[in-house]
Formats: C-alpha cells, structure tokens, sequence
C-alpha cells in the first residue's frame, strides 16, 4: 500500500467464535468453519460458539471476530505490528488470521467494544 494513510475499517462480525482442536477434520462440516490449521497435534479449527456446543467440542475462551475490510495484500509490511501493538498497549490479546483479501482478528469478547474503538482510530 501506498501513499495517504487509510483507515483500516474494522468490521465486527456478529456473534461469539471459539478456537477448538479436533484430530480428525473430516467430522467437521467446512461449511461450518471459520478457519482450520493444521499443527502436529491436530486440526485448530475457529467456529461459532454455538456449533462448537452442538459438536460437544470444548474452548479454551469465547472470541469476537473482526474483519478489517480495507483491502490488503499478504505482502503489506507493518499492517499486523499496527494493530497489535495499539490493542496490546490496552492490555487486549488478539489472534490474526490473514485471509487472501482481508485480515481477520479475533479477541475476547468481552474486549470487543473497546478493540473496536482503537481499531477505528487507526489509519496503515
């Protein structure tokens, strides 16, 4: 990216998304699924709460998922540092995924108002 600074344009989804590790993903509906990796332990899968309950699969905490819709490439410099660190400075862990088009980040939810808030003042 390139020239004036943009606003990032936070977008929180709706709902409360967790972060499960199952063995075997072929149990697991895609369609279902907000993201997997896979890891020498297992598949890390990212769901809504509620179909993680329906599966009788167990979470470690309940995120809230934010989609930053300004366009951004997998080759941006500084992007995620930007981000981070003005929720770090707040004492807000988050999680990134970064997808083809959009980075994705995912915090407590209980956080959620307040990330919004530091990610709307933000321009990268």
């Amino acid at each position: 990216m390139s020239g004036e600074k943009k606003n990032i344009k936070p977008k929180l989804n709706e709902g409360e998304y967790v972060f499960c590790i199952v063995e075997n993903i072929e149990e697991i509906e895609i369609k279902n699924l907000v993201g997997s990796f896979k890891e020498n332990e297992g598949y890390t899968i990212i769901l809504s709460k509620k179909e993680a309950i329906n599966l009788g699969l167990t979470y470690p905490f309940v995120a809230a998922w934010i989609t930053l819709t300004i366009n951004s490439s997998l080759e941006s410099v500084g992007l995620t540092s930007s981000f981070s660190n003005a929720l770090a400075k707040q004492e807000i862990s988050c999680n990134v995924i970064a997808g083809y088009f959009h980075d994705h980040i995912f915090v407590k939810f209980e956080d959620r108002n307040q990330a919004m808030e530091i990610l709307n003042k933000l321009k990268f």
